[in-house]
């Protein structure tokens, strides 16, 4: 098993449109003011920027994201990503009921040496950081929705 090797899946139920939704994910740039852990995003060009990323742990994670697929009309952001780590993240938006359902899914390898280091026995810490991450940036992006 390669310790360094993660994949995710998190899901988010929203009471909002499908289309603000993902109005709301493709602006990365943005993601810091309702995402507390997306500490900054920038754009480098249409294409590509950088983010740096800190959730409970005392670490940064600092990447370079290329969008792979802007797909409105199926409610798909995806991208590649480079740096502490190397992979691929993508959004998927659809209705779900009243409003929408967000599968975020991220595979990655670490490649910042603390982080490898510390791999096998920190590895359900790390699971644990990223969830932690993850219900945070749901309940931003939640009120960022009722706010606009």
């Amino acid at each position: 098993m390669n310790w360094n090797h993660y994949r995710f899946v998190s899901v988010w139920e929203l009471p909002a449109p499908p289309g603000a939704v993902y109005a709301q994910l493709e602006r990365v740039e943005d993601y810091p003011l309702w995402w507390p852990q997306v500490r900054e995003a920038g754009r480098s060009d249409d294409g590509s920027g950088t983010t740096r990323i800190r959730s409970v742990l005392p670490y940064d994670l600092v990447t370079t994201v290329r969008e792979r697929r802007r797909d409105p009309a199926n409610g798909i952001l995806e991208a590649g990503l480079v740096g502490d780590l190397d992979g691929w993240a993508r959004w998927t938006v659809t209705a779900y009921g009243p409003g929408t359902r967000v599968v975020y899914e991220q595979e990655v390898e670490v490649r910042r040496t603390l982080i490898r280091v510390l791999a096998l026995p920190c590895r359900p810490v790390f699971r644990v950081n990223h969830a932690l991450m993850m219900r945070a940036g749901r309940r931003g992006l939640a009120a960022r929705l009722q706010a606009v």
